[in-house]
């Protein structure tokens, strides 16, 4: 009974506003209370400091500052091989495979399809038919920059308001179609091997979504694409954006062009620059 009301909670909850509120929270400068969200995220959520750049709380003057942390060169080595698919980011492996026609696994019991995932884009959607998909959770704790996973050339984004449901194991497995409900942002790029989509998907209590090219994740009520020239290329383990609060990432395939390492499968930890699959 205790999940069906942490359930009932997530559709009743005011998300915007939630949403606002943790970001001003999270901006504040007061210097016990972004000292003691940074301790509880350390001790709660096992964040570690040891990685970053910035190993003293006291170099944040945020708590956002410490959640979007950067890290040292060498703490994450990112795959050498010219074949070699690299993990985006931090985080657990929700699901990881093929792309059933238009038809992609959420949770056991529950799909989605590439067409409400894209925003109805029929064409790219087109695209990645039978391809492969992996779905990434970014907890609490983990370091919350996403990273190219092949290198590639921004092609398109779309940006599709939507929901913002939590993306935990519990909401992941009951709310029918979660990912193609909340809001998100589609990132298309043209590589070697075909296109590659690298979709953040927003949630309860995400600020917002930041990307290397833009300095404000968009938030509009309606679909917005945005073309790009075809001269921003961004190599495999670059920075691509990040989250401010955490959520989940979809990376995307096309078909018959990479295979996912069979030591991968859900629940499964991943580090940012691990391997993920190869072509």
């Amino acid at each position: 009974m205790q999940f069906k009301f942490k359930i009932i909670l997530q559709y009743l909850a005011p998300q915007q506003m939630l949403s606002w509120l943790a970001k001003t929270l999270c901006e504040c400068r007061w210097h016990w209370w972004k000292n003691w969200q940074i301790n509880f995220l350390i001790k709660h959520y096992g964040a570690s400091l040891q990685p970053a750049k910035l190993e003293n709380i006291e170099d944040y003057p945020t708590f956002n500052s410490f959640f979007t942390r950067t890290l040292k060169p060498e703490a994450r080595p990112i795959v050498q091989g010219s074949n070699e698919i690299a993990s985006p980011a931090d985080g657990t492996i929700s699901q990881i495979g093929k792309i059933q026609q238009e038809t992609l696994l959420q949770a056991k019991g529950f799909y989605f399809t590439l067409n409400t995932l894209l925003g109805g884009f029929e064409t790219h959607a087109k695209t990645f038919t039978d391809g492969r998909y992996a779905t990434l959770y970014l907890a609490p704790g983990d370091y919350h920059r996403v990273h190219m996973p092949f290198t590639g050339t921004l092609l398109e984004t779309i940006h599709i308001p939507g929901k913002l449901f939590s993306v935990n194991q519990l909401t992941t497995e009951h709310i029918p179609q979660l990912f193609s409900r909340n809001e998100r942002l589609v990132c298309l790029f043209d590589t070697a091997i075909g296109q590659m989509a690298v979709i953040l998907i927003g949630a309860m209590c995400v600020g917002s979504i930041q990307t290397v090219w833009s300095t404000e994740g968009p938030r509009t009520k309606t679909i917005k694409s945005t073309l790009f020239s075809g001269h921003l290329k961004i190599e495999r383990g670059a920075e691509l954006g990040h989250f401010e609060m955490g959520s989940t990432v979809i990376v995307l395939f096309e078909k018959n062009t990479i295979e996912w390492s069979d030591l991968l499968g859900p629940e499964t930890s991943v580090k940012m620059g691990q391997l993920l699959g190869t072509f």
